[in-house]
């Protein structure tokens, strides 16, 4: 008897047996980078949002007479906590101007990845699945690609085309594709040869329907990784051309423009470089540790 009621089937419970959807759910709220880093972006994001509400002054007013005044933290007579974050060199107030910066960086952060994503993820779909030819010359546009380094083309173009934020962007956005077409193409061609795919082609479905609806969502967990890789290295980027005196012009309060008017006070004034640093470090830094958690959440082989 005990025999037979050992070998018996079991019952599984209905309620312990959880959805892909509600796993990823619950493993998105055991992981602490990924949630550390949404918040630190929720917050970036809803700065960025209600800047003309928060900033207590006009990022661009100058005010020659209010120069130079040192964070509140600083123990100095001048600090004050009309100014929180200080003055520039110009009077124009650090915090107003750090958070409409927070405008300018995920603007562009985010239009560039977008942009290259949409490149790069058809390339790289295109490439996996048909192979042969068509392989052979999206590889070859991708080697091409990798042999430009990003910041030295970005230069020459903006130099000769003209900088401003609609530029930057594209700029950005037309030359750092070429992770989303790499990673894209070896996932692809992973998934290609799966039964579902085999069924849609044998049911007589278009090739735009294999790709975008059978292949593209189920290798979507790699472009949203790569997306938010590529997002913060377009925000890094436009930070780099607008030291330079390249990217976005001024008096627009980007923080890479506010590190490159802080340059020549770094040895005297250091908290003008170190507040916007601090900010595009916090940014970058949340993004990664959102992109890592997007991967160990979505990954296949980390589900049970």
């Amino acid at each position: 008897m005990s025999t037979l009621d050992s070998n018996a089937p079991k019952k599984i419970d209905a309620g312990s047996v959880q959805s892909p959807a509600r796993l990823m759910l619950t493993q998105a709220a055991s992981h602490r980078g990924l949630i550390l880093g949404g918040i630190v972006i929720f917050t970036i994001v809803l700065v960025a949002i209600f800047a003309p509400l928060l900033a207590p002054h006009n990022p661009l007013t100058q005010d020659l007479s209010q120069s130079l005044i040192p964070p509140v933290w600083f123990d100095s007579p001048e600090a004050t906590w009309n100014h929180i974050l200080g003055t520039d060199h110009l009077g124009r107030d650090m915090l107003s101007r750090l958070m409409y910066g927070a405008r300018i960086s995920l603007l562009i952060g985010f239009s560039a990845m977008l942009i290259s994503g949409v490149i790069g993820t058809v390339l790289g779909i295109c490439a996996g699945y048909f192979g042969g030819r068509v392989d052979m010359v999206i590889n070859f546009i991708i080697t091409t690609r990798l042999s430009m380094p990003v910041v030295l083309v970005a230069l020459a173009v903006v130099s000769i085309v003209g900088s401003s934020l609609t530029v930057v962007i594209w700029v950005l956005g037309l030359l750092i594709w070429d992770r989303f077409a790499v990673v894209m193409r070896s996932a692809t061609q992973q998934v290609r040869g799966l039964d579902f795919v085999a069924s849609a082609r044998s049911l007589g479905s278009s090739t735009s329907h294999i790709l975008f609806v059978e292949v593209l969502p189920n290798i979507m967990n790699h472009v949203i990784v790569i997306a938010t890789l590529e997002m913060a290295h377009a925000i890094l980027l436009e930070a780099a051309l607008s030291f330079l005196g390249l990217g976005v012009q001024p008096p627009a309060p980007s923080w890479g423009l506010m590190i490159s008017d802080a340059k020549g006070l770094m040895f005297f004034d250091g908290w003008l470089i170190a507040v916007p640093g601090t900010a595009l470090f916090l940014l970058v830094l949340a993004i990664n540790l959102v992109g890592d958690g997007l991967r160990d959440v979505t990954a296949p082989e980390d589900r049970n």
